[in-house]
């Protein structure tokens, strides 16, 4: 098996930690298999994206000042159907949307999403 090396900044370095205390695994290796997994589940998914995909859409990020998602909701707005805003704790807003579309937008706008790096949390649940 070959060994990564990788830097992580303390938050992550926590999380990491975190991750694997409470699954219950034996070491960071194994937690960040788990995670490589978990993600490779995800993309799978997003590629299963054909024809019309109907779902909704769960976000977690920063402040409401942040204009980055302002843009991505304007940019998709045909696949958005409807939408929630709130404002959580610690300055986080939760975005709640409604989607229909074709799938390679849905896809596309996920992936913008995720490559902005401005999303705490972000999680597709198709119908």
């Amino acid at each position: 098996m070959p060994v990564v090396s990788i830097s992580l900044d303390d938050e992550s370095s926590a999380a990491l930690d975190s991750i694997t205390e409470a699954l219950g695994l034996k070491g960071r290796s194994e937690s960040v298999r788990f995670a490589i997994k978990t993600a490779t589940a995800e993309i799978r998914e997003m590629e299963d994206f054909s024809g019309t995909v109907e779902g909704v859409m769960i976000m977690v990020h920063g402040s409401h000042g942040d204009r980055w998602i302002t843009q991505v909701q304007h940019r998709y707005g045909d696949i958005i159907k409807t939408q929630l805003h709130s404002h959580l704790q610690d300055r986080n807003c939760l975005e709640v949307m409604i989607i229909s579309g074709d799938g390679s937008s849905v896809r596309d706008m996920m992936r913008e999403i995720h490559s902005s790096g401005c999303c705490r949390y972000l999680k597709f649940v198709r119908s």
